[in-house]
Order: structure tokens, then sequence, then C-alpha cells
């Protein structure tokens, strides 16, 4: 384990303060904004899959995926090493095929959704899943919310009464999708830093590779596979799967490694607001009036909640700063 660099930040918050005191911070912001624009470019990606369907894209992407990342530790200093430190763990390993099948569960649900003209409602998964952490760590981690993160969940439930009653039944896709990511965080977190983001990746999908050949095998003898039979061009974009669901991983990894979490939290929006722009713009999904005002009210709710953080981030810089006044660090 390395460690920390004189340099590092002795808070989130004084770094938040600080952001030229770190030279990190500058590849910190590229690398954030390259992995929420490609995560928010998603739809497009699996629209051009066509004529593959959804359970077909999705076991290609776990296939692909850990292809990759078996190549990625193999280039890696240290890769393989770091993997079957991972593996020594009985508990790690275990709820590491907890992880992988609550992003199974998220992708599959992603995918269909885009392909069955609900990147809309995807989106607004993840834009209330910052909120459904917030009430995951009541429910779970048995944390005390400040009133202005009451308000913001309360915002955000009467959003989803509005979203029910505009869709005529509640946003099930949002919701799949805002759970499973929320529980999928909530056990990386438990993890911590024992798991890096290419072996923890790899574990994911290889406890998921026996569900994706399954799939592979059923679809095969049934409607028949596409891969291989819509062309050369089809093929490569289903094998780039593996390339275009690690890179912004890894990407991630690397900006949270250099960036405060305030910073991470305004920029994650970017994913969302481009995966909306694509339903809205590109393909015309519809916005009847009580849609825009439920995602209107969630979008409220956000920003009480990003004030709310920004605000605490202000204020322990300011303390941090008062403290290094009267005890000054050696």
């Amino acid at each position: 384990m390395t460690q920390p660099d004189r340099s590092t930040p002795r808070s989130i918050s004084d770094a938040a303060a600080r952001p030229g005191d770190s030279p990190k911070n500058g590849s910190g912001f590229a690398y954030a904004f390259s992995a929420y624009a490609l995560w928010g470019m998603l739809p497009l990606y699996f629209l051009a899959l066509a004529p593959s369907g959804p359970f077909e894209i999705v076991a290609w992407r776990i296939l692909f995926s850990l292809i990759f990342c078996a190549l990625l530790l193999t280039v890696m200093r240290g890769g393989w090493r770091s993997f079957r430190e991972v593996l020594r763990s009985r508990r790690v390993v275990l709820t590491m095929g907890l992880a992988g099948l609550l992003i199974f569960v998220n992708w599959q649900t992603y995918v269909l959704a885009t392909l069955t003209g609900h990147v809309v409602e995807a989106s607004l998964g993840y834009f209330i899943n910052p909120i459904v952490t917030v009430f995951l760590g009541v429910l779970v981690e048995r944390e005390r919310l400040r009133p202005a993160q009451w308000v913001a969940v309360g915002i955000s439930v009467v959003a989803v009464l509005v979203l029910s009653f505009g869709y005529g039944q509640p946003p099930w896709i949002a919701l799949i999708l805002a759970f499973s990511f929320g529980f999928y965080g909530l056990i990386k977190k438990r993890v911590g830093p024992r798991v890096d983001a290419a072996s923890g990746l790899t574990l994911e999908t290889a406890w998921l590779a026996p569900v994706s050949v399954v799939t592979l095998i059923v679809l095969a003898s049934t409607t028949g596979l596409t891969f291989g039979t819509a062309g050369p061009w089809h093929a490569a974009l289903l094998v780039s799967a593996g390339v275009v669901t690690a890179v912004p991983l890894l990407f991630f990894a690397a900006a949270a490694r250099r960036l405060p979490l305030v910073y991470m939290g305004f920029i994650q929006y970017l994913a969302p607001i481009m995966q909306f722009a694509v339903g809205v713009v590109i393909l015309s999904e519809p916005m009847p009036l009580e849609r825009w005002i439920g995602f209107s009210l969630v979008w409220v709710a956000l920003i009480v909640l990003t004030v709310d953080v920004a605000v605490r981030a202000g204020r322990g810089a300011r303390r941090s700063r008062l403290a290094e006044v009267v005890d000054p660090a050696p």
C-alpha cells in the first residue's frame, strides 16, 4: 500500500476550498468529465447495436468486459498480484458476487430501457440516485439526516408520486436503476480500498460469466444470435463493449483518487443530463407537463442536496484554515 504524499489535502473540505493547491486536480477533472461524458453517451452506443436484443447485448458486454479486464491486469504493473490478493478473502469474493448481481440488474434494466424508448426514464434513475444513496444511509447505515437532506428526500417522494401519475404507474425503470446502483455503491463502500477498480470489475464479471454463457446458449437455440451476422462494423461494436464498460469506470476511479468528493458530487449530474438530452432532443421521447413537473421537483431536490454539501464543505474549509493559523502543520 502506498503512503500518502505530503501534498495530499488533510480533508475533503480543505481540498475543495483550495483546488489550486493540488496538481492532481486538473487531471482529476479531466478524468471525471471523461467518465461521466462516456456514461452519458451510452444510450447512443446501445442503439447502434441493433439488431441485437438487450439480453444478447448484456451477455456480450459481460464476457468482453471480463476479457478486457484480464488483458488490463496483464499489462498493469502488479495487476494480477492485486487480483490474487483480493481472491484470498472469501468474504470479499462473496461480497463482489453480490455486487456483480446488482450491476447485472442495473445493466440489464438500462439496456432494456434504452432499446424500448425509455431513455428519459432511465436518466431519471441516475438523477435520483444521490437521493436514494442518502436514503440508504439512513436505512442501512443508521445515519442521521440533516434538515436539508430530509427536505431533498421529501421533495423526491413528491416527485415520484407526480411521475407515477404521469406514467400511470410508478417509474419502475428509474427506481430499479437508482436502487440497484445505490446498493451497489453501498457494497463497494463496504469493500473499500481493498479492491481496486480493475480487480473489482474483473471479479464481478467473472461471477456473471456463467450467466452470460447460458444466456447466449439459450438465445442461440431460440431466436438466434446477431453477433457475426450483421456485418463487421456491428461485430466490432459488440466486441468494444468491454472497452466501453471498463474505460469510464477506470476514469472514474482515477478521478476519485484525485478530486474531493464535493467536486465529484457536482460532476456526477453530467451523465443523466446528457442521457435526458439524448432522450428528449435526439430520440424525441414524449415529455408531457406532469413529467416536466416531476423532473423539475427532482432537480430542485438535487439543488437542495448539492447546496447543503457545498455549504458544509465551505464551513469545513474555513475551520481548516483557522486551525492552520492557530496551530500550523510542521
